[in-house]
């Protein structure tokens, strides 16, 4: 690779982890290379950095398109195209989070809703089905929450993540002042 030295070795891991997270290593290490890059680059760049064929990297900038991770954008006096990672970490995660959903989280509750509408016929499928009325539940709680949690500023979102813990305690104080108000009202 043609980087300094930091920048190769962020390249070099988000290769590697491409492939936990579901893409392959080379749209792993493009995105990290636009994302700590000061300017713009285009396909001709991402080759001669990456040293990986021209093909590929056309290719994975498709797939990170399609993510919405990478913009196209222009630069003066160039008519190649030329692409760059969001500056803003936040809107990454959102952008992330709301592609996870619409392509691992809807179609498996999609598939679940539809599995809760059957009639079971036999013992083991009304206890497959309940075990999915339970997976259900939950994915449709998180999607709920996560929907909540997009709409938030990218500060406040920044001070409840901060809150840690502290959130458990405000909601244990929130249950105490609970439980005094209906023991007052029970004893009055």
């Amino acid at each position: 690779m043609n980087l300094p030295p930091l920048t190769q070795s962020f390249v070099l891991h988000f290769g590697e982890m491409g492939s936990r997270w579901g893409v392959n290593r080379t749209v792993g290490q493009i995105y990290a290379l636009l994302f700590v890059s000061e300017t713009p680059l285009n396909a001709d760049d991402l080759t001669d950095k990456l040293l990986i064929s021209r093909s590929n990297v056309s290719m994975s900038l498709k797939e990170l398109q399609s993510w919405r991770l990478v913009r196209l954008c222009h630069v003066t006096g160039d008519r190649r195209d030329h692409f760059t990672a969001p500056d803003d970490v936040w809107q990454i995660f959102k952008t992330l989070a709301e592609e996870r959903q619409r392509r691992e989280v809807d179609p498996t509750l999609s598939m679940l809703r539809d599995a809760l509408l059957e009639s079971p016929d036999s013992p083991e499928d009304r206890h497959a089905q309940a075990r999915m009325r339970q997976m259900h539940d939950l994915i449709e709680l998180l999607t709920d929450w996560l929907a909540e949690v997009r709409k938030l500023s990218p500060d406040t979102l920044q001070k409840l993540m901060g809150l840690g813990s502290g959130v458990v305690k405000l909601l244990e104080f929130k249950q105490r002042l609970s439980g005094r108000a209906v023991n007052e009202s029970e004893a009055g």
